[in-house]
């Protein structure tokens, strides 16, 4: 009975074999070399014409965004459906390692860890900003209804909702379940190529896989790059806000410093004593915010807007996903499309980490947990931070009902500025700001040292510790030599590498299908399911 459906899936590759040792590393080496290389001329290339590469890239981003906005909105929902799809599929049985497999982590800990490496940061700036830019019409609202109207503040944060809820989890749930089952059910590499097999056979481990691994490399270093240096300028608008400490280039670079030292210390540590501590210290003060501003707040119009979050985003989410037709272009493209790309190109470095840390799952308790849990909890969080602050501009309270958006990395602060210990929070926010970061730095290093390594998950620390510091030296050059401008550079390239990453992302939805269909064919012969 065993013998009757054979496993297409079976290789002879290594993980490794094709890598370099110098100076007592373990690097792949056409992928090590080639990715060094194109990192340093690009960010010396940004550093010796900001402007230019800003306006070059800006141009090519908005291109891409403008003409195939109705492609990546189709995608999107197609990521969803599968994704829902999944959790009620017989394939939903099979587990990420083996029907024997155990889990590596506690639950909690496990959610915590692909919780902060997706979007944990994203919350904390855009859970105020956002719906009140959408609210007052800062940069168009959503199918053009009237600013500062009842149907605008629903559709506000319906919409905040559609961008943080199903669509950006169902991305990361495709590459994350892509990866961990090429790597823990067929043995193949942790690395994004593994995920191609289906497609290329062992072509993969030729120079299609090296490409399709640089460019992952590539997109992962700059985004990560790209948000710290945002993060340090956000961290230091929020510290010159409480303390007038200035926000200067100084303050930015010590701040970089300070987030590169405390990832060098959590990547010694190791994951399980690193992120995985980090993350729980993250969703620890995550969950105080969260309460205090829900009870310290207007707690029953957060509540209520809970319901009107919910029911708003499920009741418009056809709609938000529409590519045809709309009419509101301005928000669709600056916001909407721009999320995907972004979340996209994202998707290499949350999916790989993801995968790294969920062997043991089912395919049905891993979507799950990747897809609806995280929807769920954000749409308290966007309730409770973005309802506070539209309560407060319908009752003329702060700087966001006099003014609105004056600087989206102030918001969440301005909105502080109106509840009980004010300063305490603040304080709390940056903090919890800054932590986001580290783990992202230090997941960031994990996933970029595996595919950097041939897809081995045990290379020295060294070289973990070598890509912490690269991402901290590239986002210091960037402020330091380019500012604003050669940061903007950097993260529309990385939004421009999100139309051929769809195009992958297609690819793996399919070779995951297959690769799935056909692991429960060969279980059931064996008599294992």
């Amino acid at each position: 009975m065993g013998d009757v459906v054979k496993d297409e899936y079976q290789t002879d590759y290594v993980a490794g074999q094709d890598n370099i040792s110098p100076f007592g590393l373990d690097l792949h080496a056409p992928v090590f070399p080639i990715t060094a290389i194109l990192v340093v001329v690009f960010v010396i290339g940004t550093l010796m014409f900001p402007e230019a590469a800003k306006e070059l890239l800006d141009g090519t981003k908005n291109d891409i965004i403008a003409t195939f906005d109705w492609f990546f909105l189709l995608s999107a929902n197609i990521f969803v459906i599968v994704c829902l799809a999944l959790i009620f599929m017989p394939v939903g049985k099979i587990r990420l390692g083996g029907m024997d497999a155990k889990p590596e982590f506690s639950t909690i800990s496990w959610f915590a860890m692909l919780f902060a490496a997706g979007m944990g940061i994203g919350l904390m700036f855009w859970a105020v900003a956002e719906p009140v830019a959408y609210y007052t019409g800062w940069y168009g609202t959503p199918f053009n209804v009237a600013a500062n109207t009842p149907e605008a503040r629903n559709l506000a944060m319906g919409g905040t909702m559609y961008h943080w809820g199903l669509h950006p989890w169902a991305v990361y749930s495709i590459v994350a379940l892509s990866l961990a089952f090429f790597a823990y059910n067929k043995n193949m590499p942790l690395t994004i190529r593994s995920a191609f097999f289906p497609l290329l056979k062992d072509k993969v481990w030729g120079w299609p896989g090296h490409i399709i691994d640089t460019l992952a490399v590539v997109a992962t270093i700059f985004g990560l790059a790209t948000s710290l240096g945002f993060g340090a300028q956000q961290a230091a608008s929020g510290l010159n806000y409480l303390f007038d400490t200035g926000s200067g280039i100084n303050i930015q670079m010590a701040i970089i410093v300070g987030v590169t030292a405390v990832a060098l210390v959590s990547v010694l540590r190791g994951l399980d004593g690193g992120v995985k501590v980090l993350s729980n210290i993250n969703m620890s003060m995550a969950g105080l915010l969260l309460f205090f501003v829900i009870f310290a707040g207007p707690t029953m119009s957060i509540l209520q807007n809970l319901w009107v979050t919910s029911s708003s985003y499920v009741t418009n989410i056809v709609a938000f996903s529409n590519p045809f037709g709309r009419e509101d272009e301005t928000w669709l493209r600056g916001w909407t499309v721009f999320y995907w790309a972004w979340w996209i190109s994202w998707s290499p470095f949350v999916g790989m980490f993801i995968a790294r840390v969920s062997k043991g799952r089912t395919v049905r308790e891993f979507v799950t947990a990747v897809l609806i849990i995280p929807t769920l909890i954000t749409a308290v969080w966007m309730s409770s931070f973005g309802g506070a602050a539209l309560e407060q501009i319908d009752n003329g309270i702060g700087v966001l009902a006099e003014e609105g958006i004056t600087e989206v990395s102030l918001a969440m602060f301005q909105m502080f500025a109106n509840l009980p210990l004010t300063g305490i929070l603040s304080f709390v926010g940056i903090v919890l700001v800054l932590v986001f970061f580290i783990t992202s730095s230090d997941s960031g290093s994990l996933v970029i040292d595996s595919i950097t390594a041939g897809g081995k998950t045990d290379a020295p620390t060294a070289q973990r510790v070598f890509w912490v510091v690269m991402e901290g030296a590239i986002a210091a050059a960037l402020i330091f030599g380019g500012g604003t401008d050669a940061l903007g550079a950097i993260q529309a390239s990385a939004v421009s590498a999100g139309l051929p990453f769809t195009v992958i992302l297609l690819i793996m939805t399919w070779g995951l299908l297959k690769g799935l269909t056909h692991e429960r064919k060969l279980l059931i012969a064996r008599g294992e399911m």
